[in-house]
């Protein structure tokens, strides 16, 4: 066994839409595994239904992760695509849950858990949250949690206010101070400065970092957040960044090593925590030749403070060392 790298104790593993290396992304399956493979903190993307229930699915868009277009044939968009909003809980409820593929079924990771076989259901927020601390309660091991509101702008423009919804329901649930296990992310900038501003939120609060190719949020310019000014004013709003791994490592040098950026630097020098996605066993960054070394790149060559990782068992495993899985917890974040 390996020993523990330096300053391990103090970094975190969130498990991406749960342990969804192994089971279909957001179902409750995976979060009790993510649970089990000791995450310190599970990942949960919000969206909201019809009648206005955040639901836990990574786009607002349902139809590549579950039966849709079998059970509700005529409900598609002019776009073609079949949108959470547009079904009520009880409807989203009877759907069928599949690892994630495209809209002619062929997934997206072939050698994971076998496309549409078992049963699986789609979470609310609530239900995901009383899984998580009912876990935390009957094993001793407390497990935060990390809630990204998706598409806030969008979900405004159908007549649903998403942040404040979610925020309620975190609330009820005991989700609302500094010190509690919870960071709460978002792409959206102007988002994140209303969610602390207007809406009032006290706790954590991440600022995602994706490309501005991406179109992840009206008028947000993810070039100019990541630059010294940019960064500097996420840190009077924000705890912290998730950017792409992308924005972190560029490379490999003539002699082998990673070529890091400055943006883990120029973060933690304004107090900000960095959290990159996604970390994944089955899409390395050509300059990593395992999961492991993609991870020691970046936790130790970069300095990160946690990652975002489909494979939760691997990289709390990598930061163990010589520790038991089950003794990590996130009570210390």
């Amino acid at each position: 066994m390996t020993e523990a790298p330096e300053g391990a104790a103090a970094k975190i593993v969130i498990a991406h839409r749960g342990a969804s290396g192994y089971l279909p992304e957001h179902t409750l399956a995976a979060k009790a595994v993510a649970h089990a493979m000791g995450a310190d903190y599970i990942e949960q993307d919000v969206v909201l239904s019809k009648d206005g229930v955040p639901m836990v699915l990574h786009d607002i868009q349902i139809d590549t992760v579950t039966d849709v277009a079998q059970a509700f044939p005529g409900r598609a968009r002019a776009d073609g695509r079949f949108y959470a909003i547009d079904f009520t809980l009880d409807e989203l409820k009877s759907l069928a849950v599949m690892e994630r593929g495209d809209q002619a079924g062929r997934p997206a990771f072939p050698g994971r858990f076998p496309r549409g076989a078992s049963s699986f259901q789609i979470p609310t927020l609530a239900e995901e949250i009383e899984l998580i601390q009912g876990l935390n309660l009957s094993t001793g091991r407390e497990a935060g949690i990390y809630p990204e509101i998706k598409a806030p702008a969008w979900h405004r423009a159908q007549g649903q206010d998403i942040s404040a919804i979610a925020l309620g329901v975190l609330a009820d649930y005991g989700y609302a101070d500094p010190d509690d296990l919870i960071h709460l992310q978002c792409f959206d900038w102007n988002e994140t400065q209303r969610i602390r501003g207007e809406l009032g939120w006290r706790g954590k609060l991440v600022q995602l970092l994706g490309e501005n190719a991406w179109r992840e949020a009206p008028g947000v310019d993810y070039d100019a957040l990541r630059t010294a000014d940019g960064l500097a004013a996420i840190a009077r709003v924000a705890d912290g960044i998730g950017p792409s791994m992308s924005h972190i490592v560029t490379g490999l040098d003539a002699g082998g090593r990673p070529i890091v950026t400055d943006l883990v630097a120029n973060a933690h020098a304004l107090g900000l925590v960095v959290h990159p996605y996604t970390f994944r066993a089955d899409a390395l960054p050509d300059y990593a030749g395992s999961l492991e070394e993609a991870l020691h790149i970046f936790l130790v060559d970069a300095g990160v403070d946690g990652v975002f990782t489909d494979f939760p068992d691997r990289a709390v495993a990598f930061l163990c060392g010589n520790r038991a899985p089950w003794q990590r917890s996130a009570s210390h974040m």
